[in-house]
């Protein structure tokens, strides 16, 4: 009987062969190169005059914001969490941090960046990032809407005082980037309407304000070092709340920014490598002489939702790409017409606004306490330029509206028995600090009867003041000389008062005794009362 084959031993795979197979399939799609290069282009472009005017208003050198947007942009694709979302240079940064620069100088300023990342770092490690749990999403859509309306109102200032071809410009490009997309979306419509209207400029010799009026663009690569400050304790305690206010600015920003991209893109992305990755960002950043940064929403926008670009290789390109075109192509970056800019982020903005959220049919349906929530944060937003700022107090309002409602919810419902020598009163609902003071207003120690069954089956009691009112309202009956017995405490509850040090919690109602309460009758006093 002939043995059976045995099959040759599998020849390895060529390395060629094997590296393939360990790219991802984005990596293998010359689209999807395509899309992220051609992305990467476009929110290089527009990063530049940014990054110039951010620097403007910390008070330093444009080069220090084009470092920043370079090194961010670069670090954050390689460490960051949430992919395709560009960091760089930002205002919310730059208004924070410029007291620095302006009191005690530019090496304070550096500084005071690298020791911002190393809060950012240990805020990630310790679980910051999962505090954004507890933003309503009221407060989300506002920020959002807010930061829309900031990029928007950002590009005002370029319309003022201008030659009239600007706004023509403008005009044009608007159209350009609205009606090129229905041609071909191969290229991203913003890249052709720069590339046109610089073209259009520049061949008609049309004299209108470009990017390189905005400052003068670095003619080499960064220097890694450290900053020149004395390294003692009086340092650290001048850089130290500025650097704290940079870390919470910048990863409140970074954070909803990634939250955003989530729900546009419909993928998850680890916040706490974000806070992490913002934070090494920042410190590579400080030691390459930029001015600190975070993630930046227009461009992000501008990435993700109109050049279609999902992977880390749009980031990584949007920053090499601005760094490679201030150091090799300086001259002709420097002649962009600004108003072509302007033209990109007012249609970024438009598409960053959630208008669904303040149309008519929307603000009709939508509770009135939601809504109230989403425009205090975009008017928070709006007023003060600090988006951490304004999401700190919707959340509050949120906190607020929330508390109120369900303090509403509360009720306390009479019913006395027909020879009326007991009364049960039923709670329902939460009791806590905010609906406790009104809980205990319900009851009438004097004229109520000698026997008092307060029934807690349908109650929540949550805190030490609820418990306190409880207390209070035993002590008010027996002051009376009646009797009080709390029926249907839940055991968290009763731990809580036992806990606490108060009277002996009552024993819960067994769950399949039978109802010993008193049904009304037609000569049984009733009543229903909402507590808040």
């Amino acid at each position: 009987m002939p043995s059976p084959a045995v099959p040759a031993p599998a020849r390895p795979a060529p390395a060629a062969s094997r590296l393939r197979a360990l790219k991802p399939d984005w990596l293998r799609d010359p689209r999807v190169w395509r899309t992220e290069v051609l992305a990467g282009l476009v929110v290089a472009l527009a990063l530049i005059p940014e990054a110039i005017a951010f620097s403007v208003i910390a008070g330093v050198d444009p080069a220090l914001g084009l470092f920043a947007s370079f090194t961010m942009a670069v670090t954050t694709a390689i460490v960051g969490g949430r992919r395709a979302m560009i960091s760089a240079a930002t205002g919310a940064v730059a208004l924070v941090i410029a007291p620095v620069n302006r009191e005690h100088g530019v090496q304070f300023l550096i500084a005071t960046v690298i020791l911002a990342g190393v809060f950012q770092i240990v805020l990630g490690l310790v679980g910051v990032a999962k505090l954004m749990r507890f933003v309503p999403r009221p407060v989300l859509v506002g920020s959002v809407n807010s930061l829309a309306a900031l990029v928007f109102l950002a590009q005002l200032p370029e319309t003022r005082n201008v030659p009239m071809a600007v706004y023509g410009l403008i005009a044009a490009g608007i159209v350009l980037l609205v009606l090129f997309p229905r041609v071909t979306t191969l290229v991203p419509a913003p890249l052709v309407t720069i590339a046109v209207l610089t073209l259009v400029t520049v061949a008609a010799g049309i004299a209108v304000p470009t990017v390189g009026d905005r400052g003068a663009l670095p003619s080499a690569l960064p220097v890694p070092g450290l900053p020149d400050v004395p390294f003692t304790i009086g340092t650290l305690t001048t850089i130290a709340p500025y650097a704290f206010a940079v870390a919470l600015v910048g990863l409140v920003e970074s954070l909803l920014t990634a939250k955003l991209v989530d729900e546009l893109t419909d993928t998850p992305s680890s916040k706490t490598r974000e806070s992490v990755g913002q934070g090494v960002a920042n410190v590579v950043t400080g030691l390459f002489g930029g001015m600190g940064g975070c993630a930046v929403i227009g461009q992000t926008m501008m990435n993700v939702k109109v050049a279609g670009a999902r992977t880390r290789l749009s980031t990584f390109l949007s920053g090499a790409f601005l760094m490679g075109l201030c150091v090799a192509l300086g001259p002709v970056v420097s002649r962009i017409p600004m108003a072509a800019l302007v033209a990109v982020m007012v249609i970024v903005s438009v598409a960053a606004f959630d208008w669904e959220s303040v149309a008519p049919r929307t603000l009709r349906r939508a509770p009135v306490g939601e809504t109230v929530v989403m425009l205090v944060t975009l008017a928070c937003v709006l007023v003060s330029h600090n988006l951490a700022l304004g999401v700190i107090i919707g959340s509050l309002t949120a906190t607020l509206v929330f508390t109120r409602r369900v303090a509403r919810r509360t009720v306390v419902t009479s019913v006395t028995d027909p020879d009326g020598t007991t009364v049960v009163h039923r709670v329902s609902g939460e009791l806590f600090f905010a609906s406790a003071e009104a809980f205990a207003d319900r009851f009438d120690p004097a004229g109520d009867p000698d026997r008092v069954v307060i029934d807690l089956s349908a109650a929540r009691v949550s805190d030490a003041t609820a418990v306190a009112a409880l207390d209070s309202v035993a002590a008010a009956y027996a002051r009376h000389g009646k009797t009080v017995e709390l029926t249907g405490l839940d055991p968290e509850g009763a731990a809580l008062r036992a806990r606490l040090g108060a009277a002996p919690a009552a024993v819960p109602a067994p769950a399949d005794a039978p109802d010993s309460t008193p049904e009304p009758a037609s000569a049984s006093a009733s009543a229903s009362a909402s507590v808040g």
